[in-house]
């Protein structure tokens, strides 16, 4: 299994979306809560090509975007096969 991390706000609703989608796979993930710490938004942006919005979503160093791209990659078929490769 890959390694999923997740930057997310406590109040985001498409946060919520994205993570309940990956613990609905039984997905573990690391969340990095961005809100508090500028720095690490800082460090968002940067591995997100300048994206600033959350969540921003990464499996293993592959940037998937958000949670639209999230559920698209689900919708398609091509989350699963991403997740376990």
């Amino acid at each position: 299994m890959r390694t999923v991390e997740m930057y997310t706000s406590p109040f985001c609703g498409f946060c919520h979306a994205a993570k309940r989608l990956l613990n609905s796979k039984d997905v573990s993930f690391i969340e990095i809560d961005v809100a508090r710490d500028p720095g690490l938004r800082q460090e968002m942006m940067a591995r997100a090509h300048g994206r600033h919005t959350v969540p921003q979503i990464f499996i293993d160093d592959i940037h998937v975007g958000g949670c639209d791209e999230l559920h698209a990659l689900e919708r398609s078929g091509k989350l699963d096969p991403l997740l376990a490769a």
